[in-house]
């Protein structure tokens, strides 16, 4: 197949796109490189299958150009990270939205299948044992602009479901828990690489908050597995699922296990979110995904392990 994947120069994207590679498919990466990098796909040995296209989801005709000449649509380009979303809320809200839409809408005109990224953030404040696709979302004050990106990721989700409904696009939604692996930064607020970079040089690991929130991590590569299932299963279409491990473990602890994986000196030391953040922040205490969905529809389940995760991520930011 030819297919496009937008934000494909990002973290999970450039590990969508090695895979689709090794399994045949032509792929043409659309990315306007803020937060995705060249470097994420110079690894690829069959350079000649991909196509990389520097622009931006925002521009309709290009995507809708793109979108044409191909037969399946992952999209994954959005804003990410909470530094992102809460330093640049305009830019975000722009991007997740009216870029998704472009994107859904060229689909919608060339009939093309599209799989939509979403996240575990859409479920917000939910602290349940386990969340399941179907568990209630919980959000603070909608002026409080950390929940900004639950709010475009949902409204993505329901764009889609619409084109589904109305007008019998085939569409797949993925729900991603805290995805994590090599080539994911820890600029943007993501957690384990920085504390994996930061045991590494024997520096302090800072952890926002009091540690006691949890949070459960899955490697990449099981991710991109359950990805490939549900973008090429007649079982998954029209449905939102989750993607995560149901392995859970605090904040506090996994700094605690990472400097002793790593044999590090590090302190690890605390930071008042409002410091992080800047005032009036909120983050959710607990998010554990419900997996029984995925298993039922595909067979899946996750492999990798927290040491496989810090272990790769360390041999990575060591090279």
């Amino acid at each position: 197949m030819k297919i496009l994947v937008t934000g494909g120069a990002g973290f999970i994207g450039s590990h969508l796109v090695e895979r689709l590679l090794k399994l045949g498919h032509e792929v043409s990466v659309l990315d306007d490189l803020s937060t995705g990098s060249r470097k994420n796909l110079e690894n690829i040995s069959d350079k000649n299958a991909l196509e990389l296209i520097e622009g931006s989801i925002l521009n309709r005709e290009l995507v809708s150009k793109l979108v044409a000449n191909n037969d399946y649509v992952f999209h994954l380009a959005a804003a990410v990270g909470v530094f992102n979303i809460v330093q640049k809320p305009l830019q975000s809200l722009h991007i997740n939205l009216t870029g998704t839409e472009n994107v859904l809408s060229s689909a919608d005109k060339f009939s093309v299948p599209v799989l939509i990224a979403s996240s575990s953030e859409i479920y917000g404040k939910n602290t349940s044992d386990s969340l399941s696709e179907n568990s209630d979302r919980i959000l603070g004050n909608p002026l409080t602009l950390r929940w900004s990106y639950s709010e475009a990721k949902a409204i993505d989700e329901s764009l889609a479901f619409a084109y589904h409904v109305e007008k019998s696009l085939e569409i797949r939604i993925a729900r991603f828990f805290n995805t994590v692996g090599p080539r994911q930064v820890g600029a943007y607020g993501m957690v384990v690489p920085r504390f994996v970079s930061s045991a590494l040089e024997n520096s302090p690991i800072t952890i926002y908050g009091n540690g006691e929130q949890s949070r459960c991590f899955i490697h990449v590569e099981d991710a991109i597995d359950a990805l490939i299932g549900i973008a090429f299963s007649k079982e998954t279409i029209g449905r939102a699922i989750n993607i995560g491990n149901s392995t859970e473990i605090s904040i506090l602890k996994l700094a605690q296990f990472i400097k002793s994986r790593l044999k590090s000196t590090s302190e690890i030391v605390f930071l008042d979110y409002q410091e992080a953040y800047g005032s009036g922040f909120e983050d959710m205490q607990r998010r554990v995904p419900d997996i029984g969905l995925i298993t039922q529809l595909i067979g899946w389940e996750p492999n990798l392990t927290l040491e496989n995760i810090v272990d790769d991520i360390a041999k990575a930011l060591k090279r």
